[in-house]
């Protein structure tokens, strides 16, 4: 199957409504796709010919290699010609440090899955109720290699009207640009949704800790998306301690407060449950085209459901890099009282994962290089 084949049908279901699982369409297309990768990323191909995994012994996804995230500091892992390149998202860290990298010759699949996931999980207004958008985060200008800006500015032009913008520029906060969004939102009587990284919501809670009054208090059905970010740069905040403090400086449950679990070498994204289900456990949502294992780090196989393993996730709309990564978080599968896999959710970080699962990918790969591996 062609890679455009492969992306057709994978934005077709991006954007059916309501979602719905398809086990067998999923493993039809990962499988398609990792043909595809084998044949056309060669450090990939060298990593999964060092498992015996080539696509004449895959069979089932469990089978397909997953690379470590490490593995994007050390290799360029696209599956296209390098000069069609538009686009490069990068991990964050400072200029003296190795990044991650995502190369994209399309924004299509990022772009439609960020859309769906969003509108599903997040931002399901109707057309007369749109919210008011304000981003804690530097604009694309700013750092325009950012996956989380460019998936912010990416909002902006589809959803976002004249109030809506970017509230954090070189480095500060525009306090007063949030607080009249605020009060404008509550004039016109229309929700406001407030995204940023975890920290920049830190700063904005210390920032404000003294402000008297309810300049913070958010219009009805307003919410707060928060994610990963700026860390080490502010006091450390447990997450349910953060919800704590957001839900009490704006004045909204903690139901409307939803974390996002995303990377930059993804093409998709997770969000909590409570917007959407706010009786059900708070736990995250997987679209269709994804699937998210989690794997004993001791063996890698399937870790017993609801024990804690490392998160694997596979994304469909990773179709230019490699689809299968493996994260260094732990986590595990939540089920409903039939069994039923209801979402998942992040337990905290396994350090040593990554930098054990990158030291070995990378060794494969560059062993196999050197030896001048001509297949």
């Amino acid at each position: 199957m062609s890679r455009a084949r492969i992306e057709n049908e994978v934005l077709a279901w991006m954007e059916e409504s309501p979602w719905k699982a398809d086990p067998a369409r999923f493993e039809r297309l990962a499988l398609a796709l990792f043909r595809f990768q084998f044949a056309h990323c060669e450090p990939y191909a060298r990593f999964c010919r060092s498992l015996e995994r080539t696509p004449a012994k895959v069979t089932r996804i469990e089978e397909i290699p997953a690379v470590p995230t490490g593995a994007f500091k050390e290799f360029d892992l696209r599956s296209f010609d390098p000069v069609t390149t538009i686009k490069t998202f990068r991990t964050s860290g400072t200029s003296s440090d190795r990044r991650g990298r995502l190369h994209l010759d399309t924004l299509r699949l990022y772009e439609t899955s960020l859309l769906a996931s969003l509108g599903m999980t997040l931002l399901d207004d109707p057309p007369d109720r749109e919210p008011i958008l304000r981003f804690l985060a530097p604009p694309p200008e700013e750092v325009p290699d950012s996956s989380l800006t460019h998936m912010f500015a990416t909002l902006l032009g589809r959803r976002g009207g004249p109030e809506s913008g970017f509230d954090l520029r070189a480095g500060a906060l525009d306090l007063d640009g949030i607080a009249d969004a605020i009060a404008n939102a509550r004039r016109v009587d229309r929700p406001i949704v407030l995204l940023g990284t975890s920290f920049a919501f830190v700063h904005l809670l210390d920032a404000t800790a003294e402000t008297e009054g309810d300049v913070w208090r958010l219009p009805p059905d307003s919410r707060v998306m928060e994610t990963g970010g700026f860390k080490g740069r502010s006091r450390e905040i447990p997450p349910d301690a953060l919800r704590t403090e957001l839900a009490g400086r704006f004045g909204i449950p903690e139901t409307s407060i939803v974390n996002q679990y995303g990377m930059t070498e993804l093409g998709s994204q997770f969000y909590d449950s409570t917007w959407i289900d706010p009786s059900g456990p708070r736990r995250k949502l997987v679209p269709p085209w994804t699937r998210i294992r989690v794997i004993d780090p001791a063996t890698g196989e399937d870790a017993p459901a609801g024990e804690v393993g490392l998160i694997v996730v596979h994304d469909l709309a990773n179709t230019g890099s490699v689809a299968a990564i493996e994260t260094a978080d732990l986590g595990r599968s939540l089920r409903d009282a039939d069994g039923e896999a209801i979402g998942f959710e992040i337990l905290g970080r396994f350090e040593g994962a990554e930098a054990r699962g990158c030291s070995i990918a990378t060794d494969v790969m560059l062993a196999a290089s050197q030896d001048g591996d001509p297949r």
